[in-house]
């Protein structure tokens, strides 16, 4: 994104600044060239320090947007390790690959300090836990895709 900080902040941070106060947000893989142009937003200490935690004053849950979308470069553990190192709370990977989530896992470690108790502080927004009978859906699920073999 190569829109300048000015327009940045008058338009796309107007949003979250309004919405800053919900327990949990995503980072992009999307670089903004006008506050770190080397650096993905999820990467960068810069946009998460300066513009998410200080300018828009968001002091909730942070993750990452799916890092199995390959949207970002390096191995699984590279990927981790930046993004933990940036100041996001949680590294999200969502296909299910068993040797990338083990590459995530490498770079992780249990929540702590600040991130528990964001963490800790999400959970509270919960009102009630769902209850859905699992195996009641996959079985709903699977009749959506009998016709079509």
């Amino acid at each position: 994104v190569d829109t300048p900080l000015a327009a940045l902040r008058r338009r796309d941070f107007a949003p979250f600044k309004a919405l800053n106060h919900l327990p949990m947000a995503m980072t992009a893989h999307v670089v903004y060239s006008a506050v770190d142009p080397d650096n993905p937003a999820t990467t960068s200490a810069k946009v998460v320090s300066e513009v998410i935690r200080g300018e828009i004053g968001f002091d909730g849950l942070l993750m990452s947007d799916d890092t199995s979308m390959k949207a970002l470069s390096g191995d699984f553990p590279s990927k981790a390790a930046a993004i933990l190192a940036a100041g996001v709370d949680l590294v999200l990977h969502c296909n299910g690959v068993f040797e990338e989530m083990s590459g995530i896992a490498s770079r992780t470690t249990a929540l702590a300090g600040k991130s528990l108790a964001r963490a800790e502080r999400a959970l509270t927004y919960i009102r009630s836990r769902d209850v859905a009978d699992e195996t009641a859906i996959r079985e709903e699920f699977a009749t959506y895709f009998e016709a079509v073999a």
